[in-house]
């Protein structure tokens, strides 16, 4: 790609790691972005990294570290393994580094409740990369929600499936945080958390283990309003990311609610007393739309949804279903460590 032109006040990144999410979906997004520029990715294969930079741009670096030295980034993407991400990110944060990091953050509340508490004890950001929630048609369902389109709100409807992965998929990994909770499962969850509140419980769950690895699962939701969620998901089955708000008068759809087209509108069908509505969005690339919150957050302090409370409440419900339906001989959550770098 040709050399792009340095901007002023633009959100200097740094990667680490070349990941699928990073190539596929962040780095296109960063290459276009007018509120953050990319400058440096790190990997611990220098051939794949300087493929990535010669593609998209930006200074090939030969390990994490090193680019955390850098004085030229202000803040780094973290697209990782799961089982990594937390460790990373508190190297990041240390490193006086803005964080934006992929989903979920943390094996644990505990671990998650740390990261948050260290990112404000030390005046920066970190941010969890549901992108999903900046989307506009989750901010037209939940203004129709508010407006009382669908009388009050009785339960939610959510589900995130994906095909079987092939064998040795990284996503299939015990060691590194793999599974369908964690890959897919959590956004569900954060659709429950977002629609329910943070007093949102899980009182029902099963995960489906195969190899090691959860491959799929259900949950079951309650919050003090008396509503509830059911949530599926899963990386064993045919390919589905829809939500449905149940109202006491009507329903809001979301066919498409985690993973819009960025070059196609998104459509939001609304049932009420007046009949079916759809509606169209206009097409949104929401991984753009993350960039720009994250700026924001950094540059003009604009609070952004991908921080805080939300990210700790998140990763209990995740606790909540592993506790409740734990992988058969061993510990259900999996810690970092330096030994799988």
């Amino acid at each position: 790609m040709t050399e792009r032109r340095r901007t002023a006040g633009r959100l200097r990144v740094g990667v680490l790691g070349c990941a699928d999410i990073a190539r596929r979906r962040m780095l296109p997004a960063l290459v276009r972005s007018t509120d953050a520029e990319l400058i440096a990715v790190a990997g611990r294969d220098p051939a794949k990294t300087r493929r990535f930079t010669d593609f998209f741009g930006g200074v090939p670096v030969d390990g994490y570290e090193r680019l955390l030295e850098r004085a030229d980034v202000d803040a780094v993407y973290v697209p990782q393994p799961t089982g990594l991400h937390a460790h990373w990110a508190e190297r990041a944060l240390r490193a006086g580094k803005h964080v934006l990091v992929e989903k979920p953050l943390a094996p644990t509340e505990r671990e998650a409740d740390r990261l948050v508490r260290l990112a404000a004890s030390l005046g920066l950001a970190l941010l969890e990369n549901f992108m999903f929630l900046g989307h506009a048609q989750h901010t037209l369902a939940r203004g129709l929600l508010a407006d009382g389109a669908i009388g009050e709100l009785r339960e939610i409807s959510a589900e995130f499936g994906v095909p079987p992965r092939p064998d040795g998929d990284i996503r299939l990994q015990h060691v590194l945080g793999g599974g369908a909770l964690n890959d897919v499962g959590c956004y569900p969850l954060r659709t429950a958390l977002l629609h329910l509140g943070p007093d949102a419980r899980v009182v029902g769950a099963s995960l489906r283990y195969d190899g090691g690895v959860d491959r799929g699962g259900a949950a079951l939701l309650d919050a003090p309003s008396g509503a509830t969620a059911r949530l599926g998901f899963g990386m064993d089955r045919s390919y589905t990311a829809s939500c449905v708000l149940w109202g006491s008068t009507g329903r809001i759809t979301l066919p498409r609610a985690y993973t819009p087209p960025p070059d196609r509108p998104a459509l939001v069908r609304w049932e009420g007393r007046g009949g079916l509505r759809e509606l169209s969005v206009p097409p949104q690339d929401q991984f753009a739309t993350v960039l720009t919150s994250w700026a924001d957050r950094v540059r003009n302090g604009v609070p952004s949804p991908l921080e805080g409370e939300p990210v700790v409440r998140l990763a209990a419900l995740l606790d909540q279903v592993r506790h409740r339906s734990p992988i058969p001989g061993a510990a259900p959550s999996v810690p970092a460590t330096e030994g799988v770098l």
